[in-house]
């Protein structure tokens, strides 16, 4: 299970989870039309090992940086400092790699954590802080694992007993979070923002979250005022929904950003992948509609950015599917 939230519009529901998608929206609108309008030819998939992620470039996905949320009377400044240093040492490249270390080197997410830390001189210049037990809570899928991993490694060289612990989705963890039964997690920006206010405001409360991260940070916090909770700096490493081809697919058809394959790839022979609910959300083929007047000639169903989408993609099934962008079967090489 992984992290994201796919939108239903208007609606915010934070109880509902479904297969492969993490914390989900309530059921979307009506599916936009999967046949491509006037009947273009589009492009036909090319099947390849290597994948490439396609440039979001009108900022259809909003911003889920990597961020520290802390309960807030853990929240010391020596604390938040040596969780900011982990937030400087990351960006997608670097957690695109970690989670090759995890998910395709089949590493441990305490190994690859020590290995990237030693090498990117994570521990050095923190500020020991007052000391104590400090319990990093983490989500059940890896890369939540081999973050709270990194904020263990810091954390210690800040002078605290740590311990890391995998607990599971958002709903559990979250509010062991508010309760100060853990005291750091991983989170990702716009979801927890989102996730947040669903809980503050109900179903009725607005999308917190933005394609500008400032934006979104500066909502996240005012919501953590509500909830007892704060917040570290937010990292560049992005992990979001993010949709790929391989890399021969985007060498023929000259495609480097969704812009590109809307204009180039609309029509009959354009297969899109993806879970069964991407039609009707707004972050998935809704969003490429509405935002970048893209259309598929057919929809295939597979996954949420899991095994099917990927082997869709290099057996050439699929010309384009929704991934993860910071998922480790993007590693170069």
């Amino acid at each position: 299970m992984r992290r994201h939230l796919f939108r239903a519009a208007g609606v915010l529901a934070v109880a509902v989870v479904l297969s492969g998608c993490g914390d989900a929206g309530s059921s979307g609108t009506e599916a936009p039309p999967s046949a491509a309008a006037g009947g273009g030819q589009g492009c036909a998939p090319v099947a390849g090992d290597a994948l490439v992620v396609l440039t979001d470039d009108k900022q259809l996905q909003n911003t889920d940086n990597v961020i520290p949320a802390i309960n807030k009377k853990a929240a010391t400044p020596e604390l938040i400092a040596a969780l900011d240093k982990v937030s400087e040492a990351l960006d997608t490249t670097k957690l695109i790699n970690l989670n090759k270390a995890v998910d395709i080197d089949r590493k441990s997410s305490k190994a690859a954590a020590q290995e990237f830390a030693t090498t990117s001189n994570l521990a050095a210049g923190i500020t020991k802080g007052p000391g104590g037990n400090i319990t990093v809570g983490a989500a059940d899928f890896s890369e939540s694992a081999t973050l709270g991993e990194l904020y263990g490694i810091a954390l210690t060289a800040a002078g605290y007993t740590v311990k890391v612990q995998q607990i599971g989705n958002r709903e559990l963890y979250e509010p062991a979070l508010e309760k100060g039964e853990i005291q750091v997690v991983p989170e990702y920006a716009a979801t927890l923002a989102y996730f947040l206010a669903g809980k503050v405001d109900g179903k009725d409360a607005k999308d917190p979250s933005s394609p500008d991260l400032n934006t979104t940070v500066t909502n996240l916090k005012a919501l953590g005022e509500k909830t007892g909770l704060a917040f570290g700096a937010a990292s560049s490493a992005q992990d979001q929904n993010a949709f790929a081809t391989t890399q021969a697919f985007a060498d023929k058809y000259s495609v480097k950003t969704l812009s590109d394959l809307a204009a180039k790839c609309s029509g009959t022979a354009t297969v899109l992948g993806g879970p069964a609910e991407c039609p009707q959300r707004p972050k998935c083929q809704q969003g490429l509609v509405e935002t970048y007047s893209f259309q598929a000639g057919s929809f295939t169903t597979l996954d949420a950015g899991g095994p099917l989408t990927k082997t869709g993609l290099k057996q050439g099934t699929i010309s384009v599917g929704l991934v993860f962008s910071s998922d480790g079967a993007l590693a170069a090489g």
